[in-house]
């Protein structure tokens, strides 16, 4: 393979999420709900060249587009990423991944005892804070390893 192949050929329509943080790209597919059983077609490259990151993963998924609001949620665990829409081969929009106010429904509280862990009808909501996410309910920080607490 020389440089100028493609380790993965291009998609007709999709998103293509790339500049993921190496090692991430599984959790890029957990957090879209995507586990392989629905039969959506997707490409990953993991631990590839990256001039920018030195190494990168590439998610590639067939016939779906990236919400606004999916985006927001990534840039919690890739904020590097760029979103690219793709239609008939083409890139359509490209843009950077910008991290949100807040986020809700899809991280668990760490805190046992927080109210959303109790099995009341309170969804998870978290503070998007510069070094870490604060739960609006209980006030337990997430400062590490926030893939650790995405909802199955």
């Amino acid at each position: 393979m020389t440089d100028t192949e493609l380790r993965v050929s291009k998609i007709q329509n999709g998103t293509v999420i790339d500049h993921v943080s190496a090692g991430e790209a599984l959790h890029v597919l957990s957090l879209l709900g995507i586990d392989g059983t629905e039969g959506t077609p997707m490409s990953l490259g993991m631990n590839v060249p990256s001039d920018r990151l030195g190494r990168k993963d590439v998610v590639k998924v067939e016939g779906r587009e990236l919400s606004d609001s999916e985006a927001e949620v990534l840039s919690l665990i890739a904020p590097e990423a760029t979103i690219n829409i793709i239609r008939d081969y083409d890139v359509v929009d490209k843009r950077r991944v910008e991290r949100p106010e807040e986020v809700g429904g899809v991280l668990v509280c760490p805190n046992r005892e927080c109210i959303t862990n109790a099995g009341e009808p309170v969804e998870p909501t978290f503070a998007v804070l510069e070094d870490g996410l604060r739960c609006e309910y209980c006030g337990e920080l997430i400062r590490e390893d926030i893939t650790a607490h995405l909802r199955n």
